[in-house]
């Protein structure tokens, strides 16, 4: 009696320690489950977090780009602007009752015959000029040979004819209302404008 009573208690025993293997081993199982979920809603937030940052990047280095684009084209409207100032305002000088062209005067026709190739879009006026010394009528006709004198040179560098038109003020537009030399020699001149 004994015996069976010791059996039983074992038997007891055993199926006891069966059950409590088995919820400890369930505890384990959901334990790595929710540690496995954990993992990975902890990895998809560094990939959104890594994906977000390099958005970021690539937004800033699209700006950067845009910005650079801005500063090169800036840049280049007021290349393009001093350039076309100076070209409307470096004239052309002559000697005192000439219209032949000085070494000077050429070297400046060859810019503005670069600017007009860079730019064909635009046509000139070439306006001959005189100092006052002189009757009207030569003074015009002065003008309009020192006018003539440098479309054809412009035209000899590659400048097409229809582009330009001439025109002489003789004396009427001077530079400088002066009457000494250093006025007569600013008067005396070929000047620009875009028509």
């Amino acid at each position: 009696m004994n015996k069976k009573l010791g059996l039983h208690v074992l038997m007891a025993i055993l199926v006891a320690g069966l059950f409590l293997t088995a919820s400890c081993a369930k505890k384990t199982v959901v334990s790595d489950s929710t540690a496995i979920e954990d993992q990975t809603q902890a990895s998809a937030e560094a990939a959104a977090a890594e994906a977000a940052r390099i958005a970021e990047q690539e937004r800033i280095r699209q700006q950067e780009l845009a910005e650079e684009a801005d500063r090169k084209a800036a840049m280049e409207q007021a290349r393009a602007e001093a350039a076309q100032t100076r070209f409307l305002h470096q004239h052309i000088h002559f000697e005192y009752d000439s219209a032949q062209l000085t070494d000077t005067a050429r070297a400046l026709l060859r810019e503005k015959a670069d600017w007009l190739k860079a730019n064909p879009g635009h046509s000139i006026v070439i306006e001959g000029h005189c100092d006052e010394r002189g009757t009207t009528e030569y003074n015009l006709a002065l003008g309009e040979r020192r006018a003539g004198a440098v479309k054809q040179y412009l035209q000899d560098l590659g400048i097409g004819s229809f582009r330009m038109t001439t025109v002489s003020y003789g004396e009427e537009r001077p530079l400088d209302p002066g009457q000494n030399e250093a006025a007569y020699s600013k008067n005396r001149r070929a000047q620009f404008v875009l028509k």
